[in-house]
């Protein structure tokens, strides 16, 4: 991004840091050599998403971070006590919570119930996988030490514990890595004290969220061991209340229920009780909470493991599903009665403050959280079929002949709703991909009358107008989105109730039916087993590859680029929210290098590093807004989080950004599928666009060969860019303080930007160009936000 190979850091470690020239290091003590050309600093941050082979252990956060997005989604509340936004926290934590007790059941129901219970209750299975043989139960009950179902279901108990301890060491281990950042302490300003309606993002607690994140953690990580001593505990406890069970082991098990229902009810409360606090850094710890709550879970899943390996030599499992699998049922309710609540409670908000532009009318948020709860059925649902499948043999899951039973009935009718949900999808690529042809078709005459006096080129035309079409399919992502959960949400609905109604998988529940129907339901039972655990495989191999490939581990970064840049507000093991690294970082660097050299500087942004730039802006005082400039190109800020987003960023929160710095302008193109106009008072007084796109239709003797599209990178190459920030530079020497006013130079001070190739200083997008590193620059007189490291 700084266009030089010979490079140093100026401040910042390994994870994060600033980069000038080698030139320009001491730029600030020559600043007559300053006057005509500002000087980049580039801050790069790609280690935040994309570093070491850890990464990809991220992949199993997925449906965690999703859920982390549904909670920032909600539509604004001005209520005087954000009641409703208060109650849509919780609803939204109280999802993130049925994920994780999702995730780990299912490890339990692949440990417990399918290898321990079922496999190695089962001669045939326990012969066929030799290395259950420790563990085998004969016929009469006869085996080793570890045969008896309780000793097998506590020893299998080992798994899932130990996924419940790799995520909150994962959630720590980021924590302390990322997320503990001091945020920047400004004085109070004017517009501290008049504005009572702030932007949240320019708050002082908005990026540190260490109180909530540690009781969230806590609490997470006691519901993981509270689902395995429940899982653990069930079985045992149905067998001691069987005629002639051992009073003593009956009356420990009540204990353990008691006390798994006691930790149940703490870890609601502690979920529910409190959310963000944002109005100052909330540096307090709930010690108690943080450290009894999961200490104390650790305790009851050491008693029921207790409990479950005491002696009963009359104890047999001769097969069938470990007691207790009614959890998924539940699970699956609960989340579609939650994610129902959020969708009105979402319609409510939008309508007492309507905003044009607000993705789904307010159901943004209940349809993300939807799709977070899919991605962890396919997760959950993927795994045990696999299992099933492998340790089954020949059979087929639920239709009997096999080793084993298999996993539950109701996720076998989760997997079959597969491939209809797919079709939908298809269905909808399809018509989406008609539009594009016929809009393509009807576009090609405009595109040739924005080059007036080029020879028309019928290909060439097409390719533009192609191109033009295809990136507005992103304005279209709320009503595909909206579309496939509400389809999730019935299938979801329709095969919790098959399960329950009928207690058979889809192939035995079908039969008797009309062939067309009985021949439907064996199709997606088998396609669906099938393509859930495709999905599963596919999802190991990304993940594998991804820790030996840093390509790959920078592609899995793009991701976490958009959906890690909100903090940790709902799920505590969601993978790490890199703005409370960045944002301070950016912030600390623009105020105090401004409060050294009274300088000016211009921070330009590219796609997602403009969203940085941006919340990095509001968090600076009057004062040092005043030095600052503010240019944008390929901007998600209106088109994506304006819009999905809209409690942050919607139009009332850019319109006071723009008050905040009255220099800021906007670049967009019609080819760009991620930026566009901010739309701010019309958008007259910042966007400047669209921008040619090629900037030469054909050949000319300046460009006898074809101009590339460059659709959403490479602005810089636009001439456009150094007009508007040259501009900027102007406006703000224009606003500059009378010569000898600061000791430190506003007269001579070196213009710096950020971040990009000539001065200004910026963040940058993870657009696929460039070598993949996030970066983002600062010039005495410009500073540039980049995410991604596009190539300048």
């Amino acid at each position: 991004m700084l266009g030089d190979p010979r490079i140093e850091r100026v401040t910042g470690d390994t994870t994060a840091a600033v980069y000038r020239r080698t030139d320009d290091v001491d730029a600030e003590a020559r600043p007559q050599d300053y006057r005509d050309r500002p000087v980049a600093e580039a801050y790069s941050w790609s280690n935040l998403t994309s570093g070491n082979g850890a990464r990809a252990l991220w992949l199993i956060l997925l449906p965690f971070m999703v859920a982390n997005l549904a909670h920032w989604m909600r539509p604004a509340d001005y209520g005087p006590r954000l009641l409703l936004a208060r109650v849509h926290g919780v609803l939204v934590r109280l999802i993130a919570l049925s994920l994780t007790v999702l995730l780990v059941a299912a490890a339990c129901e692949v440990a417990l119930d399918l290898v321990a219970w079922q496999c190695a209750g089962s001669a045939g299975c326990a012969e066929e996988h030799s290395w259950l043989a420790f563990m085998a139960q004969g016929p009469s009950g006869d085996g080793g030490w570890w045969s008896q179902p309780g000793r097998r279901l506590a020893l299998a108990a080992v798994v899932p514990a130990a996924l419940t301890l790799l995520l909150w060491w994962l959630s720590h281990r980021t924590w302390a890595a990322y997320e503990s950042q001091p945020p920047l302490r400004r004085p109070v300003d004017e517009y501290d004290r008049e504005a009572r309606d702030r932007p949240a993002l320019c708050l002082p607690g908005f990026w540190y969220g260490k109180r909530l994140v540690a009781r969230l953690r806590a609490a997470h990580t006691a519901a993981g061991f509270l689902t395995v001593a429940a899982a653990v505990a069930a079985a045992a406890t149905r067998h001691d209340r069987k005629p002639g069970g051992s009073a003593a082991l009956d009356a420990v098990g009540w204990l353990t229920e008691i006390l798994l229902v006691a930790c149940a009810l703490w870890v609601l409360y502690v979920v529910c009780r409190r959310g963000r606090k944002e109005s100052e850094p909330d540096d307090a710890l709930d010690e108690f909470t943080v450290r009894a709550l999961p200490g104390i879970a650790v305790g009851v899943l050491v008693l029921a493991v207790v409990h479950a390996a005491w002696s009963r030599p009359e104890w047999v499992s001769r097969g069938g599903e470990l007691p207790g699998d009614e959890t998924f049922g539940v699970l699956a309710v609960a989340q579609g009665l939650l994610v129902a609540a959020m969708g009105v409670l979402g319609v409510v908000l939008h309508r007492r403050r309507p905003a044009d532009r607000t993705a789904l009318r307010g159901l943004g948020s209940a349809s993300v959280a939807m799709v977070a709860c899919a991605l962890g059925g396919v997760m959950s649902g993927g795994v045990t079929q696999r299992v099933g499948d492998w340790l089954d043999g020949p059979g087929t899951s639920g239709m009997g002949g096999g080793l084993i039973d298999g996993p539950p009935t109701l996720l076998t009718w989760q997997s079959a709703a597969i491939p209809v949900l797919l079709g939908a999808a298809l269905a909808m690529a399809l018509w989406y991909l008609f539009q594009v042809s016929r809009r393509s078709r009807e576009m090609t005459d405009d595109v040739e009358r924005g080059y007036p006096g080029a020879v028309p080129d019928a290909s060439r035309s097409r390719r533009i107008a192609s191109t033009i079409a295809l990136a507005g399919l992103t304005d279209a992502a709320p009503r595909l989105t909206g579309t496939i959960a509400a389809t999730t949400l019935l299938l979801g609905g329709a095969g919790v109730l098959g399960a329950w109604l009928t207690g058979e998988v889809p192939g035995r529940a079908a039969d008797g039916l009309p062939a067309i129907l009985d021949g439907f339901a064996d199709t997606v039972q088998v396609l669906g087993s099938w393509l859930i655990g495709l999905a599963f495989v596919l999802f190991i191999t990304w993940g594998r590859r991804a820790y030996r490939d840093p390509s790959a581990r920078r592609t899995i970064g793009i991701l976490w680029d958009v959906g890690t840049f909100w903090p940790r507000a709902a799920h505590p093991f969601a993978p790490p929210c890199y703005a409370e690294r960045a944002v301070p970082d950016l912030a600390w660097r623009m105020a105090t290098w401004t409060e050294s050299t009274g300088g000016r500087l211009v921070i330009s942004g590219h796609s997602q590093g403009s969203v940085l730039a941006a919340a990095a802006v509001w968090h600076l005082d009057r004062v040092t807004r005043g030095q600052i400039a503010l240019l944008t190109y390929g901007s998600p800020l209106e088109r994506l989080y304006g819009r999905w987003f809209p409690a942050y960023f919607g139009p009332r929160q850019l319109h006071d950004l723009h008050q905040q710095v009255d220099c800021w302008r906007n670049l967009w193109r019609l080819t760009d599928p991620i930026g566009g106009p901010v739309r701010v008072n019309g958008g007259a007084d910042v966007d400047h666009g669209p921008l040619l796109d090629p900037l030469e239709y054909g050949r000319t003797l300046q460009h006898p060969l074809p101009a590339p599209i460059l659709g959403h990178g490479e602005y810089q190459a636009d001439p456009v860019f150094d007009e508007e920030r040259d501009r900027l530079l102007l406006r703000l020497r224009s606003h500059e303080p009378a010569a000898g006013s600061a000791a430190k130079g506003t007269e001579g001070a070196v213009p710096r930007q950020g971040a990009a190739e000539d001065g200004t200083a910026g963040t940058d997008s993870p657009d696929g160009t460039g070598d993949g590193t996030d970066e983002a620059g600062a010039d005495a007189a410009a500073s540039q936000t980049d995410s991604g490291r596009s190539s300048a």
